[in-house]
């Protein structure tokens, strides 16, 4: 089993990994919120990829990785598809029929989704109480988090359309998450980044074709788009792409796919404390409430696994 000293896996750059993944991606909700007042969702997706994908690129050649493996073009265009174009498109666009509380809710059942399809590990996860209580525990605080949104926000129309997309999205992102962590080549184990250069690629690349099919590129009006929009963008770039997304990938190559999809647990966390201190929102008792729930169910999870995989 792999170890907190396995040797690309210690521990500090472990924690790094996880900080990236649960507090960086929790606060690009807040920042893709605002690119999209001025950007549609598809020429949004088409442009943050595109500019991460090729800036990793090009580190990962400077670095004298071998980047044009055909192994690896081929193992990350699957992934890039159904792990990033997929997943951020339909959370997108069921934003059309739902409103973000919801969205949170359905899109934090990503870790139940690899729970259930991560079959290589049913045997430990589903006779191991810590895992499936620390799950549901972990979900039922999400609803927690937002139980009062929902008591008094009014369902938009066809609110269903939104339901179905985000749970097809959630269930592509843990298979996506599944076959990057048991299906990935060789070429993908030692060249990590540049795997996750291609697999952003391959994703902007779909999204420029839907961008260009939509009509997003010709109704823009890059003159009015406004300098936090840009500013959001390159936030999304920097550090919820180039960053956060590399250290997603890295932490599946050495870490339980049950214990890295905490995040979606997590993210929900720390979109709200960016609502409280930049949105200037109000916090109820329940919310707090939810939010010591959401930790104690990813400790059960994370204290479980490490003692599992502290085992030879």
């Amino acid at each position: 089993m792999e170890s907190l000293k396995h040797p690309n896996g210690n521990i500090i750059g472990v924690i790094i990994a996880y900080f990236l993944i649960y507090v960086v991606w929790g606060s690009t909700y807040f920042f893709i919120g605002v690119a999209l007042k001025d950007f549609s969702p598809f020429l949004l997706g088409a442009l943050r990829f595109t500019a991460a994908g090729l800036i990793l690129l090009g580190i990962c050649y400077l670095r004298g990785e071998q980047i044009f493996k055909k192994s690896l073009i081929k193992h990350s265009a699957v992934s890039g598809i159904v792990l990033l174009f997929v997943d951020m498109a339909v959370v997108m666009l069921a934003q059309r029929y739902l409103t973000s509380s919801l969205v949170a809710i359905i899109a934090s059942s990503t870790a139940l989704w690899i729970l259930l399809l991560d079959a290589p590990m049913w045997r430990m996860n589903f006779r191991n109480p810590f895992t499936i209580v620390g799950g549901i525990i972990g979900f039922g605080g999400v609803v927690m988090l937002y139980v009062e949104q929902l008591n008094s926000e009014r369902l938009q129309p066809h609110s269903e359309y939104g339901i179905l997309l985000l749970i097809f999205g959630c269930v592509s992102w843990a298979l996506g998450t599944l076959y990057a962590k048991y299906r990935s080549s060789r070429e993908e184990e030692v060249n990590a980044f540049a795997g996750s250069a291609w697999q952003m690629l391959f994703a902007s690349g779909a999204f420029w074709i839907c961008s260009v099919v939509n009509g997003d590129v010709l109704e823009v009006h890059w003159t009015g788009i406004s300098t936090t929009s840009w500013l959001s963008l390159a936030y999304l770039i920097s550090f919820g792409s180039l960053l956060a997304y590399s250290a997603y990938v890295w932490l599946l190559k050495v870490r339980p796919a049950a214990e890295v999809g905490t995040h979606a647990y997590v993210n929900p966390v720390i979109a709200v404390l960016l609502g409280v201190f930049l949105g200037g929102e109000y916090v109820t008792f329940i919310q707090i409430a939810g939010l010591l729930v959401i930790l104690l169910g990813v400790m059960l999870i994370n204290l479980r696994n490490n003692a599992q995989t502290g085992k030879s």
